[in-house]
């Protein structure tokens, strides 16, 4: 019997980009050169290390979608197609791109114990949600706020702490999930 149908797969794309958007309920932290601090960095770590590569991805995606047609999802109450032109934009591309390169590391995964799996997801998390969401970030920082590369790269460091954290967060949840339910199986 297959456990995983689309239609199961369907929910869990859903359900992961309306996480999304209750994180973006968390008021923000505005900074300086235009782009805030804010919880649902979250979002595509956790829809990665949880969904696996593929729906991870289609649920940032999914996500973004909404924003694009006007739903007000991200912090602060912004949706619409201009916050794609505004200096945020390289993180927002960076929500799918973290959330596939995190789900990847995690099919990579064949630690059997909640722990191994948990340490895992912090790996995960460095590489993509702070690695390819920082990169992607740098890169609309330059294009669109119109940053040095340096500045763009000293720019972005003031959310590494923060994004630490998340990673750390984000394997403990993963623990709970494996731990509470061990038939959980990251998509391939």
């Amino acid at each position: 019997m297959k456990i995983d149908s689309r239609s199961h797969q369907l929910a869990k794309i859903t359900l992961f980009a309306a996480l999304m958007a209750a994180l973006g309920l968390i008021p923000k932290i505005d900074l300086p050169f235009g782009v805030p601090v804010t919880l649902q960095s979250l979002g595509p770590m956790l829809a990665g290390c949880l969904l696996g590569a593929r729906l991870g991805l289609q649920s940032q995606a999914l996500f973004l979608f909404a924003v694009a047609l006007g739903l007000p999802l991200l912090a602060g109450g912004r949706g619409g197609l201009a916050v794609f032109m505004s200096p945020t934009s390289g993180y927002l591309i960076g929500f799918p791109l973290a959330a596939f390169t995190c789900g990847l590391i995690m099919q990579l995964c064949r630690a059997r114990s909640p722990k191994m799996v948990a340490l895992h997801a912090f790996f995960a998390c460095l590489a993509g949600g702070i690695l390819v969401q920082h990169a992607s970030g740098v890169i609309g920082l330059v294009l669109l706020a119109g940053l040095s590369v340096k500045q763009a790269l000293l720019a972005t460091l003031m959310f590494v702490p923060g994004d630490l954290l998340k990673c750390c967060l984000t394997g403990l949840i993963v623990h709970t999930v494996v731990k509470g339910l061990p038939d959980w199986r990251i998509q391939r």
